[in-house]
């Protein structure tokens, strides 16, 4: 589930709250409100989802580099096959099949280092957003807890004033 999503829910949930007939506070299912809690702790963002999309794309990266190294020798043993014809042809062929093998290779080590670092920083920009919404959950959550104690605070001393109010009476009548 969307974190927004949950934060959305935990809004119906105190707009759907019985009032309380003192004040403006209201009633909220505690175990309702825990739970909720609960699902926006383990909600992941997307960024982290998006991360297994850069694994991928890496891997798609490494495939394509792996492809074209192998076309660039394919095409060498071509070259090379046709340049056998004659003994300084031949040279020049193996120096440049050597060549062409050595910039496959090394174009290859790019294109597998380029897709690493990408794929390395995606995820760590995911892992940081997903630790800063975890945060801002937090303390959306602490706060909304925070506010609900003190409003539970508000009724337990509204109820404590009944209560010694009623004894009050009840001790001062005879009988």
């Amino acid at each position: 589930m969307d974190i927004l999503h949950l934060i959305d829910r935990l809004e119906e949930m105190a707009a759907e709250a019985r009032r309380l007939p003192v004040g403006g506070s209201v009633v909220i299912s505690r175990q309702r409100l825990l739970e909720l809690i609960d699902r926006m702790r383990v909600a992941v963002p997307r960024e982290v989802y998006d991360s297994r999309e850069v694994i991928q794309h890496r891997d798609e990266v490494l495939r394509l580099a792996e492809e074209q190294a192998a076309q660039l020798v394919e095409e060498t043993r071509v070259e090379l096959a046709k340049k056998l014809e004659t003994t300084e042809v031949v040279k020049a062929a193996e120096e440049r099949a050597r060549e062409l093998l050595s910039e496959a290779q090394s174009r290859a080590q790019e294109l597998v280092k380029s897709a690493d670092e990408q794929a390395r920083g995606r995820l760590d920009d995911a892992q940081e957003s997903s630790r800063a919404q975890m945060r801002e959950a937090d303390v959306y959550a602490l706060q909304t807890l925070k506010r609900l104690e003190q409003e539970l605070d508000g009724f337990m001393l509204t109820v404590r004033r009944g209560i010694d109010t009623l004894e009050h009476r009840a001790a001062e009548r005879p009988g």
